[in-house]
């Protein structure tokens, strides 16, 4: 089956009360419209065309080049002239998926299934329904006496005995090319809304003859759709959840699930703990046997095995293996630990790299540095790299230990094994094996005593 997925995604969203098109408001660490596409990637599709319209160019964004094709919906006249904007990008496919681009919670294993079920009974469009207990605001599924698809209805054109009706519509169906938009071609706008509905096509479908199949599943997650932002909240719950007990179905010890917040591609290893008030964010992967948190949070880092991480912040970090970073530490974008470094409390670490088993235990900023092996840097430790303008770099070679309370102005150059005197404030460069102070001389005052003449 040469199959193609639509994915509408034009609407504003006016619910929202947002500047922002609806799509794409993010929901456990990305784009709601991001979710659909990887579930229909995740099935099996190929080629994905997203039908765009209000401020298209903040969909076209999130995609890399090449990853999805664009519709333009210039006006927004209903979900079948959605679908008739593709018809020039899928007309050489046999089937298509169309898809709603606000559906974030929709999963592969339901598209999957709607496929398989749409090949095996040879139907021209099949629908993917569900029943809710209450079905306000959804399109019902109406069928005849013996169970056989007859419409859907809309809410707004619904009479008493339709409003009854559990079954709804998920708004997701697989549909034959080619039977699809001859009938779209026979719709109108005669409804309460005064737009094309998609669903119309339907009976025209049946009404030629064709076979309409509905596939009812219990599906009530996967078709929930986001209007406003306590739907989105709902959603963000659910993905996380999700999320949650995957990992921890995968080997991942998660103390709290309900104060712990990790994102949709966020990848860990087994045998890793994390503990409560632990947020995990974007692209970030964390290896085996860590521990995390508590109070941590992570943004697109790669983190190593067997890494401690206590009470911190990382973004944009690359930590090696069996590291150990905080309590309070902060590794800002650029900083890259290699195995066995040690970060302690209240250290700030931006653009720097520190080499095997070095550490910074306490109290420290260093920034725009090269470090190097079996380094130590005492606490109150500062790489003075900004001279008002620009930037500079600080190198500290293998085994080089600076004092506490040292200035490192850069650009500057500590040759290997050298050690800076505690309270120094060192300008120039330092050669290898060598020790460098640079103090004030010591003046001792007699303490004036009261009363005493100045």
């Amino acid at each position: 089956m040469n199959i193609s997925a639509v994915i509408l995604a034009a609407g504003k969203g006016v619910r929202m009360r947002s500047q922002l098109p609806k799509v794409v408001h993010r929901v456990a660490g990305k784009p709601m419209v991001a979710h659909v596409t990887d579930a229909a990637r995740l099935a099996g599709v190929k080629k994905i065309v997203l039908v765009v319209g209000h401020r298209r160019e903040m969909v076209e964004e999130l995609f890399l080049p090449g990853a999805v094709e664009f519709a333009v919906q210039a006006e927004q006249l209903g979900t079948g002239h959605a679908l008739m904007q593709a018809e020039d990008k899928v007309s050489g496919d046999d089937t298509i998926l169309v898809l709603a681009g606000d559906t974030p919670l929709l999963q592969a294993s339901t598209l999957k299934a709607l496929m398989d079920y749409h090949r095996e009974s040879g139907a021209a469009a099949t629908v993917l329904s569900t029943r809710v207990e209450d079905p306000h605001g959804y399109g019902r599924i109406i069928r005849d006496q013996k169970g056989t698809f007859q419409s859907i209805v809309e809410e707004k054109d619904a009479g008493t005995e339709e409003k009854a009706v559990q079954e709804i519509n998920s708004g997701m169906y697989c549909l034959q090319v080619k039977d699809a938009f001859a009938a779209l071609a026979g719709i109108s706008t005669q409804n309460a809304q005064g737009e094309y509905y998609l669903t119309e096509i339907l009976p025209i479908l049946k009404n030629n003859g064709k076979k309409v199949a509905v596939l009812q599943l219990d599906a009530r997650e996967d078709i929930y759709g986001i209007n406003d932002r306590i739907q989105l909240a709902q959603a963000e719950e659910i993905l996380r959840r999700r999320k949650n007990e995957s990992l921890m179905q995968s080997g991942v010890t998660i103390i709290d699930p309900r104060s712990t917040f990790i994102d949709s591609d966020v990848t860990i290893g087994m045998d890793t703990i994390i503990y409560p008030g632990t947020i995990i964010e974007g692209q970030t992967t964390i290896g085996t046997d860590c521990e995390i948190g508590p109070g941590t949070r992570i943004t697109s880092s790669a983190i190593g095995n067997k890494v401690l991480i206590e009470n911190s912040r990382i973004k944009e970090a690359q930590v090696g293996d069996e590291c150990t970073i905080g309590p309070f530490a902060y590794l800002r974008p650029g900083a890259i630990l290699h195995r066995k470094v040690k970060v302690g409390d209240f250290v700030e670490i931006k653009k720097s790299t520190l080499g095997e088993g070095s550490k910074a235990p306490h109290l420290s900023y260093i920034g725009d540095a090269q470090v190097g092996k079996g380094v130590n840097i005492g606490a109150g430790t500062i790489t003075c790299n900004y001279d008002g303008k620009n930037k500079w770099e600080t190198i500290l070679e293998d085994g080089v230990f600076i004092g506490s309370n040292t200035n490192l102005v850069a650009p500057i150059k500590v040759g290997a094994n050298s050690i800076t005197g505690a309270g120094s404030t060192i300008t120039r460069d330092v050669p290898v094996d060598t020790l460098a102070v640079e103090r004030a001389d010591q003046k001792n005052l007699k303490k004036r005593t009261k009363g005493e003449p100045r």
